[in-house]
């Protein structure tokens, strides 16, 4: 089962979005994430910024990545809701920390923000919503 199909037999809120919607949303995200924290790993690469300003970008991504195999392989809803609550952490630290040395990479992630800020509501939402007993 692929995760679009399993997505659709969680309980989920009324405000769900639909399955289809996830794949153009993070396609996007995905081409902003990219540019932009590219931007921050050269620039680490660089001697430019220091390992502190990169390490949040780079816990960012692994939490990202770590996602979809919580939600969809292992079936771990507080998992999951942990991991997305890491990652929009993870994603403040990052902005906060680049904001003052290339402010257009914190603005550039602002979309990445509000859905992760979204999805957070909603992973928690689906946790509470699909617990047994």
């Amino acid at each position: 089962m692929n995760s679009y199909s399993q997505y659709g037999t969680y309980k989920k809120p009324s405000w769900a979005p639909p399955a289809w919607l996830f794949g153009p949303v993070w396609t996007v995200l995905y081409i902003l994430i990219a540019i932009s924290f590219g931007f921050v790993g050269y620039q680490w690469i660089s001697g430019v910024v220091s390992f502190a300003v990169v390490l949040p970008f780079a816990l960012n991504l692994i939490f990202n990545v770590l996602f979809t195999p919580i939600l969809f392989r292992l079936r771990n809803f507080t998992l999951a809701s942990v991991d997305v609550i890491l990652v929009l952490t993870t994603l403040a630290w990052a902005l906060l920390a680049i904001l003052p040395l290339a402010p257009w990479v914190a603005y550039i992630n602002i979309p990445y923000l509000l859905w992760t800020s979204f999805a957070s509501v909603l992973q928690i939402t689906v946790m509470i919503m699909n617990r047994k007993g």
